[in-house]
């Protein structure tokens, strides 16, 4: 795709990414269908697919409306910035209020059972 969509004058360098994201979508279905096929893998399209695309975009919405607001009162640099830093926050909060882990992943990772006994107490799991 890159071959192709780069020398096209109105798509230029975005074709670059284009391809890019192509090649990894191409990439992604072979691996799935190999676990799934192989090892009986049970990935369930809400939870592995729908779940975390909601959260990429409620993260995405909230960080350029933050940047957009920001960028009138600072720096385009430090907007930026703070604009990277909100979108992290966002995308973890969205995880976790979308419930895309379950109680028995988190407490898989680092501090897990802290994790957990913060969402027990704040009522999300």
């Amino acid at each position: 795709m890159n071959l192709v969509l780069v020398p096209i004058p109105e798509i230029g360098v975005n074709g670059a990414a284009w391809g890019s994201v192509a090649c990894h979508l191409v990439a992604f279905s072979i691996a799935i269908t190999c676990l799934r096929k192989n090892i009986k893998l049970d990935l369930t399209f809400t939870k592995f697919v729908l779940k975390p695309i909601i959260a990429v975009a409620i993260m995405g919405i909230c960080s350029y409306f933050s940047y957009i607001v920001l960028l009138g009162i600072i720096s385009e640099k430090l907007a930026i910035i703070i604009s990277i830093v909100i979108a992290v926050i966002m995308y973890g909060l969205a995880i976790i209020v979308l419930k895309v882990f379950s109680k028995e992943e988190i407490q898989m990772m680092p501090s897990g059972d802290k994790i957990c006994k913060v969402l027990e107490k704040l009522k999300i799991y």
